[in-house]
């Protein structure tokens, strides 16, 4: 049986409060969730990659330690705060893989054909990252859009929820913002046109 956005959210607000035995009864609510979001990312990299999608939720779960003291409002931003860690921890994997093999063998990640508009060669992760810490200079909400559409995996309106902005602003900014980020990955990289 499918939890709730009811009962997540009130089991995030028991955290929030102090009950630490919420956090017991919140982990195994959401993990089926985020192992099939970090089962995606994790066989998008290949064959090469040595990190576990076990290993990467853990890795969730302990930073979100840090995260006691938040006001959790609800399973959206819970999930929107998951996919910024996610996307920490990948590129943080990334960089540690590139600078132990001296530059050679970076991570890769394709992006899908829902973040691009074209068929390209698969996206560093770190380019990616790089990409969107420039997008977040330009406009900080497509860039919380893109995170919590493709590293977070949710919908439309739990993104509007998140944000605090309509679907249709959504949907508008996921729009631009992939066409964005094609055009910056595409002049980073040299792919061309």
């Amino acid at each position: 049986m499918t939890p709730s956005a009811h009962d997540v959210t009130q089991l995030l607000q028991a955290w929030s409060a102090g009950d630490e035995e919420a956090l017991n009864k919140l982990t195994p609510l959401v993990y089926d969730e985020l192992h099939r979001t970090a089962r995606r990312y994790l066989a998008a990299e290949g064959s090469g990659n040595t990190l576990q999608t076990t290993a990467l939720i853990n890795e969730v779960y302990l930073r979100l330690v840090d995260f006691r003291k938040i006001t959790w409002q609800n399973r959206a931003q819970f999930f929107g705060i998951c996919a910024q860690l996610m996307r920490r921890i990948l590129v943080d994997f990334a960089r540690s893989r590139r600078s132990h093999k001296r530059g050679g063998d970076t991570v890769r990640l394709p992006l899908d054909e829902a973040l691009l508009v074209c068929s390209e060669p698969p996206t560093d992760l770190i380019d990616l990252d790089n990409a969107l810490d420039k997008l977040a200079t330009v406009d900080d909400r497509k860039r919380r859009v893109i995170e919590l559409r493709f590293f977070g995996g949710l919908s439309v309106e739990e993104t509007a929820e998140v944000l605090r902005v309509s679907p249709e602003t959504v949907i508008l900014d996921w729009k631009m913002a992939k066409v964005w980020l094609l055009h910056q990955l595409r002049e980073e990289n040299h792919y061309g046109a």
